[in-house]
């Protein structure tokens, strides 16, 4: 394929790595030769890199394959999923679940990417409740606005929460940033 055929959300093949076309430019300057000015975000790393592809240049399109995974348990460094048509397990090393260690709660349904039948990425869903399993108690009285604390939770993951925050409660969590979002209904 083409340089001019690239296309906002496609995943590449760009030095021997995955990246996924974040934004795209098609540039014709006077009486040079086109371009495509491009942001690209690498798969595993999550870094953004600009790079501009001659128009002639061939682009090869990665083909990735989505499968929806149910989280089971983990075993030591090893985490378990399932995959929910064909009830296949599926384990996934602290490398491969990277930041989504911190959300993975039994029963939860996830979106796993492979890649030649590699686990590339994982895809949570935006919140998921979790558990307060050590925080330090809020004294009575403590109404000064936008003080925090630190809760661990758990998955190991430790937030900033308000002060009235004790052990033992169920907390929405933004899983994009990691954040605090309220009590769990």
């Amino acid at each position: 394929m083409n340089a001019t055929e690239i296309r906002k959300g496609m995943v590449i093949i760009h030095e021997n790595e995955l990246y996924l076309v974040h934004d795209f430019q098609h540039v014709a300057p006077g009486n040079w030769r086109a371009m495509v000015q491009t942001k690209l975000r690498h798969l595993k790393r999550g870094n953004m890199i600009q790079h501009r592809f001659r128009s002639t240049d061939k682009i090869e399109v990665a083909y990735l394959e989505k499968k929806k995974c149910q989280y089971l348990y983990r075993e030591g460094d090893r985490f378990c999923l399932m995959d929910l048509e064909t009830y296949d397990q599926i384990f996934l090393n602290e490398e491969q679940a990277g930041d989504a260690k911190n959300f993975l709660i039994s029963e939860l349904e996830v979106e796993l990417t492979f890649y030649e039948g590699q686990v590339i990425g994982i895809e949570l869903p935006t919140t998921v409740n979790l558990k307060v399993t050590e925080t330090e108690p809020g004294a009575k009285g403590d109404t000064v606005t936008n003080v925090t604390k630190a809760a661990t939770l758990e998955t190991g993951l430790v937030v900033k929460v308000p002060l009235f925050i004790n052990k033992g409660e169920l907390l929405k969590v933004d899983t994009r940033t990691g954040e605090f979002l309220g009590r769990a209904n």
